[in-house]
């Protein structure tokens, strides 16, 4: 019997796929509520595929799926997300992705996806046609991605109208260090050097820090 991981932070949906999943014949051996948990777990328990969202704390989806790779080839590996972007499909294919689910279709398209990935095929939700966006705001994604896990950090607390002084407090790190990383993160944005350029980023696209 073919052996699954599943990594989501909501219980709920954790839930279903696992009984959709184990309805469909695969045994679930062990389910993770953030990356870095599933990471460990796909390192000693060595599943035959792992299913994950890519929008979790700890260390995301695409960060899970690059990091075991460095460590697993062997693994199949499916993501699925609720963001429509372009960029996040690009990224996730040149990390060698074996499937890609639409959340909003998740259920719908995971038998499907499971006996194409098993039978060697690398399957991709034909809804991802119907339903990518490629705009500016796609542009603003790969941005995103090319900032560190720490800068991601620093920008969703920024977008909580965390002050330097206030993330630097709750990462444990001086406000010297976080107006570095803010520097750094103008920087990689292609943003103007402007006072409060951080903020107006955050505002104009307001479901970026959640790639984080």
């Amino acid at each position: 019997m073919k052996t699954v991981i599943i990594a989501d932070d909501h219980p709920i949906t954790l839930s279903g796929i696992k009984l959709y999943v184990e309805d469909l014949g695969f045994k679930v051996i062990k389910t993770c509520v953030n990356g870095n948990d599933a990471f460990d777990c796909i390192q000693s328990l060595e599943p035959d595929i792992v299913i994950s969202d890519i929008n979790m704390p700890g260390m995301n989806g695409l960060e899970l799926l690059e990091k075991v790779r460095l460590e697993n080839k062997g693994v199949k590996f499916i993501l699925y997300t609720m963001y429509h972007e372009k960029a996040l499909l690009d990224r996730a294919k040149s990390l060698r992705v074996n499937g890609y689910l639409l959340k909003d279709f998740a259920l719908e398209d995971l038998a499907i996806c499971l006996q194409k990935v098993f039978d060697y095929e690398f399957w991709f939700s034909p809804k991802l046609e119907e339903t990518i966006v490629i705009n500016k705001h796609d542009t603003n994604v790969k941005k995103i991605l090319s900032l560190t896990a720490s800068e991601r950090k620093i920008l969703e607390l920024v977008a909580d109208d965390k002050s330097s002084r206030e993330i630097g407090e709750l990462l444990f790190i001086s406000e010297k260090t976080v107006e570095k990383h803010r520097s750094n993160i103008i920087r990689k944005l292609e943003l103007p050097n402007e006072k409060n350029i951080l903020q107006r980023f955050a505002a104009q696209n307001p479901s970026l820090k959640n790639i984080s």
